[in-house]
């Protein structure tokens, strides 16, 4: 409670403070003369913004490798970060839902725009069992990240006009890589027979791409990780492993391995070796400097790993 009530003070004084200097682009700013600065919550966006941004923008992430979205909590540094930037891309569909109160704080000094915002909600999954939410991992669908993709250049061409042939240019790029990429996703998960395309994970994150790439996903905790897993979730979810003969289920980067060895323990109890086929990654990219720290690497990595353990390779 202390901690809380300190943080909302923060969040006022860095608005307040802020709001004496005026608007983040105050009047007679030449944003010309200086980078674009930008504050992303989820590497994955961070991702978009540095590809069509390019040296236009300086890009600050507050989530890095490993970090688990739906729990992440604003520090005090995070709070002036935010306070300062001319732009804030967050992925919305309550992905970052203890920052919620943050953006709200921030909504008059800064500009904050939800990189989903623009994906038809037609499109979007709305499993009952999230109290008529959106399930907000959209990027497990290459095609529908392509629209984060569109959304991030149309704000930051809103903001630069000045650079918009530059942002149009580098999107146009980076659009083309991730349809390279899509079609690698189908042709990798096309090789595996229909009946082994069964993924099996520590919470229920895959689900835009079991519907875009054919695979059927169960994940032991639900959509967000704020709500754990109980006994009766692990016998239930062992009971399907151990009937299928699934050969393979998969840790998550920002996920508690444990979570997923109790499955494997209860599932050998019931006589039926099910082995951890590697480790996804779900919310949270790699280590920055390596490929799976990028968007296309982290896609790449996860449909290799599932096609090799589920096929036995």
């Amino acid at each position: 409670m202390k901690r809380t009530s300190t943080l909302l003070l923060l969040i006022c004084l860095a608005v307040c403070g802020a709001g004496c200097r005026g608007p983040a682009i105050a009047a007679g700013d030449d944003l010309a003369s200086r980078p674009i600065r930008v504050v992303t919550t989820v590497g994955m966006l961070t991702d978009i913004v540095q590809n069509v941004g390019g040296e236009r923008v300086s890009v600050t992430g507050l989530m890095g490798s490993g970090v688990d979205p739906h729990l992440y909590k604003a520090s005090e540094g995070d709070v002036l970060r935010l306070a300062e930037a001319d732009l804030i891309f967050y992925g919305g569909l309550h992905l970052e839902a203890g920052m919620t109160k943050v953006f709200e704080r921030m909504g008059q000094r800064v500009r904050a725009v939800a990189a989903t915002e623009g994906i038809p909600r037609a499109t979007l999954l709305a499993p009952p069992e999230f109290e008529g939410a959106y399930d907000p991992h959209v990027w497990f669908d290459v095609t529908l990240w392509m629209q984060a993709v569109e959304r991030v250049r149309d704000a930051l061409i809103e903001l630069d006009p000045g650079s918009a042939a530059l942002y149009r240019a580098n999107a146009e790029r980076y659009l083309a890589e991730l349809g390279r990429l899509h079609e690698y996703v189908q042709r990798r998960a096309n090789g595996l027979p229909a009946d082994q395309r069964v993924l099996i994970t520590a919470h229920d994150a895959f689900n835009y791409f079991g519907r875009a790439y054919g695979f059927e996903v169960r994940g032991l905790q639900g959509i967000s990780t704020a709500a754990e897993a109980g006994a009766a979730d692990v016998r239930e979810l062992a009971d399907f492993i151990a009937k299928r003969k699934i050969r393979a289920v998969f840790v998550e980067s920002s996920v508690p391995q444990r979570t997923i060895e109790a499955v494997q323990a209860a599932v050998r109890a019931r006589g039926f070796d099910v082995q951890i086929g590697g480790q996804l990654f779900s919310d949270a990219m790699g280590n920055p400097g390596t490929f799976e720290g990028t968007y296309i690497g982290m896609v790449t990595h996860n449909i290799d790993t599932i096609v090799n353990a589920l096929s036995g390779r």
